[in-house]
């Protein structure tokens, strides 16, 4: 299981890519912008890049409202 930097606070994951993270972060399909390394990860990508060991990882969702 990676131990990552999830927006600044450490976490151990056992999430492989940003597409399994944002799924155990419980954000399935919502709209979010993911950064591994300072990296902006195209969505396209997500189920494509690993998360590795000591990565940095934000992630940012996406609230609608009025």
């Amino acid at each position: 299981m990676p131990r990552i930097t999830l927006n600044g606070e450490p976490k151990e994951i056992a999430a492989a890519s940003p597409a399994e993270l944002l799924l155990e972060l419980g954000l399935g399909q919502k709209q979010a912008a993911v950064e591994i390394n300072r990296v902006i990860i195209p969505r396209s990508q997500h189920g494509d890049t690993p998360i590795r060991d000591g990565d940095e990882v934000e992630v940012i969702s996406f609230v609608g409202g009025g």
